[in-house]
């Protein structure tokens, strides 16, 4: 019962974010604001928290990191009322009353009051728009993340208790389906260091996260290299962030999601297997998160799982790639309506 309801809980939020992001108002610039804010916050908090502070045990560091990861409301706050389109000191006003609040409260109540910003913008004169914002903005987006806050944390927190479950209980199982998802998450604008942060994934379960992430990097840069997409320059930019090749990775769904979701599943049994934690939640990033890992667990331990999944993902991305190529499969693509559809 826990494997379905962990599994099932872990595909109903990627199908409400996908469901976001293609249907919802703005959905594509609202996840990006969110990604954004996870990046601005918890990548801090990893590198000078986890990784340097602790391992070299540098107070400053810790508090520095501490300090830029508790400021997640504030910075999605902000960046959400920019991506909308909001006046920047309108979307300080909204985001400075975040500051208390978790990432994805903090999101929703910004995603909103973004929508009455927009009308004021509109409808009142400049200069008296800027008093009306003061008067109505922080109260109300404070109450709306306040009224939301217990209800959506708990319902995270449920969701995280599930995933977790799964993993004390079969964590086999639940390799295989973070090896499938969180690869290809990370190459949609949902971000698997969102999704990874939202469900507070932590112990065995963020290592896959973080681990897998990394060996997508070598995958997308092998892929990109064997297919003949783009050039160089593409391959070590995809290899880095795949967001930042999003556009490229659109057009060619099967042959990219495909191996990623295949070789993923491979890398997450191998770290099950390895017994590697990392107990920082949203590091689902491929850089970051393996370097967090020398805060939790040894450094033997580490290095041998991370050159085993480097390897293996290079040399099943060469098989697979060599297998699209001799197949014809290389230049099979959404076609241009359909891809306008999917970017949009």
């Amino acid at each position: 019962m826990d494997i379905v309801l962990g599994i099932g809980t872990l595909l109903v939020v990627l199908l409400a974010m996908t469901l976001f992001l293609n249907f919802a108002p703005y959905g594509k610039q609202g996840l990006q604001a969110l990604s954004g804010a996870a990046c601005a916050t918890l990548l801090p908090q990893a590198f000078l928290s986890y990784a340097l502070g602790q391992i070299f045990h540098i107070s400053l560091l810790q508090d520095i990191g501490d300090l830029a990861g508790s400021l997640s409301g504030v910075a999605v706050g902000i960046l959400t009322c920019l991506n909308l389109g909001i006046s920047p000191v309108f979307a300080v006003i909204v985001g400075l009353v975040l500051k208390d609040f978790q990432l994805l409260p903090a999101f929703i109540a910004a995603y909103f009051i973004s929508f009455a910003l927009k009308y004021i913008e509109r409808k009142v004169p400049e200069g008296l728009d800027l008093i009306v914002v003061i008067l109505i903005a922080p109260t109300l987006t404070f109450l709306i993340a306040k009224l939301i806050s217990p209800g959506v944390i708990a319902v995270l927190h449920q969701i995280g208790s599930a995933v977790t479950a799964v993993g004390n209980n079969n964590p086999y199982a639940l390799a295989v389906v973070l090896g499938l998802i969180i690869p290809v998450t990370g190459m949609t604008p949902l971000s698997s260091m969102v999704l990874a942060s939202l469900l507070n994934l932590t112990g065995t379960p963020m290592a896959i996260g973080a681990i897998t992430c990394m060996g997508a990097s070598f995958v997308n840069f092998v892929l990109f290299r064997e297919l003949k997409i783009g050039g160089p320059s593409k391959a070590f930019a995809v290899a880095i962030e795949p967001l930042t090749q999003i556009e490229i990775i659109a057009k060619y769904p099967l042959q990219l999601y495909g191996s990623n979701a295949i070789i993923g599943v491979v890398n997450a049994l191998i770290v099950t297997f390895s017994g590697l934690v990392l107990n920082a939640p949203g590091m689902a990033t491929p850089i970051a998160g393996p370097i967090v890992l020398f805060g939790f667990n040894k450094p033997l331990n580490i290095v041998i799982t991370l050159v085993i999944v480097a390897i293996v993902s290079v040399i099943l991305s060469l098989i697979i790639g060599k297998i699209i190529s001799r197949s014809h499969l290389s230049h099979i693509n959404l076609k241009p309506s359909e891809l306008k559809k999917q970017v949009n």
